[in-house]
């Protein structure tokens, strides 16, 4: 029997099978962490509006996406170091891509290469780009990306320097692991994650290395700016989405430079504590941008109604990310597959509550009003 009922349950069971210093580390947020219970309180306060006698017998669930057809509302938003929930979470999750044909993004600090990740995902992956402070190497990794297939760049502009998340920080989590006596225990404490990933290898960071150097993911990147973004998106010939931006203005003036899509995010309130909701962003970016500019939504989505209140707010496309981190822990591939089949689901019964049979039928409407 299926033990992944909803999000709450795939993190309820990473928590316990995670040593805690890992579970920290994926659930932690900056500071007390009060900017993201915020933004998910937010998202619960959206009611949605019930209608009756539409025959919604027959309905889907797929979205247009960069000339695509995803069988899914969301895609896997990019996630450094994902084989830290389990040794073959990257593989899993580029298989998913590939079975449901949503976008995989492909962390620059991702556990397997950006080559590799593309191979296994058949395509359907998006390389994701931190600024590292070296143009000379994110421009190579560019190169790369390009040479490999990509056809979407994901530059990831909300992290001029790595929120302090106090959580982590207690732990003493670092990449590589420094192990102290409390580490030892905490490890010991999880014989299962910790045999594992013994068996498989210690994660590392797969896309650097030789003439690519290191990654230092607390590395200041304070140095990018608006000039940057305009010779990538010069140099870039492909679809370009800049992601997190909370800020109207930004996305306006993202929007006249040519970015293809902007993705409104918090980093799952991981970098700044009193950043607005991101829900609220979304709602704000929309009516600056216009109806018809792209825009894609993460942070704090922990059901398939969550999604459907993102897509009423004025989003495109949304993202997941920590549940699926989650559910690997939880359960391995069986526990990803268990919980995309809950979100598709439930996304697909909310439409039919809504009297909706699409989700590009998704509009204001289905808001309840306050």
């Amino acid at each position: 029997m299926s033990s992944i009922h909803t999000c709450s349950d795939a993190r309820r069971l990473a928590k316990q099978r995670l040593p805690w210093m890992v579970f920290d580390y994926i659930d932690g947020a900056a500071g007390d962490g009060f900017g993201e219970r915020l933004n998910r309180e937010r998202l619960r306060s959206l009611r949605l509006q019930p209608r009756v006698l539409n025959n919604v017998e027959k309905r889907s669930i797929s979205v247009e996406l960069f000339g695509d057809t995803a069988a899914l509302p969301f895609g896997i938003s990019p996630m450094g170091m994902c084989n830290l929930s389990s040794p073959h979470a990257d593989k899993w999750l580029a298989k998913l891509a590939a079975d449901k044909h949503i976008p995989v993004g492909v962390s620059t600090a991702a556990s397997t290469s950006l080559e590799n990740m593309i191979e296994m995902a058949e395509g359907y992956a998006w390389f994701q780009l931190y600024f590292s402070g070296n143009e000379d190497s994110s421009q190579a990794l560019i190169k790369r990306a390009e040479d490999s297939g990509y056809k979407t760049l994901v530059m990831t502009v909300d992290v001029p320097e790595v929120g302090r998340r106090p959580r982590e920080l207690r732990r003493g989590f670092k990449m590589p692991f420094k192990m102290g006596p409390a580490q030892i225990f905490d490890f010991a404490m999880h014989p299962r994650w910790s045999i594992n990933t013994l068996l498989h290898g210690r994660p590392e960071l797969a896309n650097f290395g030789g003439k690519y150097g290191a990654f230092e993911r607390t590395a200041s990147r304070a140095g990018a700016d608006w000039n940057l973004l305009d010779k990538i998106r010069q140099s870039w010939k492909g679809n370009l989405v800049v992601k997190g931006v909370l800020s109207s203005e930004d996305a306006v003036r993202m929007k006249t430079m040519g970015v293809d899509a902007v993705q409104v995010s918090s980093h799952g309130g991981r970098q700044l504590e009193s950043a607005p909701p991101p829900i609220e962003c979304l709602k704000r970016i929309r009516d600056a941008v216009g109806d018809d500019y792209p825009l894609f939504f993460d942070s704090g989505l922990r059901s398939g109604e969550d999604i459907v209140k993102a897509y009423a707010v004025g989003a495109d496309f949304a993202f997941m990310a920590r549940p699926l981190l989650f559910a690997m822990a939880a359960e391995g591939e069986q526990g990803l597959v268990q919980l995309c089949e809950v979100l598709a689901a439930e996304s697909s019964i909310a439409l039919a509550q809504l009297g909706l049979c699409s989700i590009d039928d998704i509009g204001s409407q289905v808001l309840h009003p306050s």
